[in-house]
C-alpha cells in the first residue's frame, strides 16, 4: 500500500488529542505524511501524540513525517525543542 496523508486540524492540543490519536493509528502499519500547512496551534499535547506515534512507526519500520508546516506551528515546534526534521526521528538512545 502507498503512502497515506493525514491533514491535520488546526489545533492539535489536549482537546483534540485523542481524536488526533485515533486518525493516526487509522493508518498503522503503512507509511503516513502529517500535513500540518492549516496548523495554527502545537500544544504539548499534540506534539505528544505525534511523538508517540514517531516511536510506534520506528518500530514498525513505517515511515512517519509531518510536511507542509505552517510559520506558526514551525515556531510553536522549536519553542516545544523539536524541528520538522527531530519531530518525527525516535532515538533509543535518549
Amino acid at each position: 500500500m502507498g503512502k497515506a496523508v493525514l491533514k491535520l486540524d488546526e489545533r492539535l492540543d489536549l482537546s483534540n488529542a485523542t481524536a488526533l490519536a485515533a486518525a493516526i493509528l487509522q493508518h498503522a502499519d503503512n507509511d503516513l505524511e502529517l500535513d500540518a500547512s492549516d496548523v495554527t496551534h502545537l500544544g504539548a499535547m499534540g506534539l505528544q501524540v505525534i511523538r508517540s506515534a514517531a516511536k510506534s512507526w520506528d518500530k514498525s519500520g513505517d515511515e512517519l513525517h509531518v510536511t507542509g508546516l505552517s510559520t506558526d506551528c514551525a515556531d510553536q515546534l522549536q519553542l516545544l525543542g523539536f524541528t520538522p526534521e527531530t519531530l518525527c526521528v525516535w532515538d533509543d538512545d535518549g
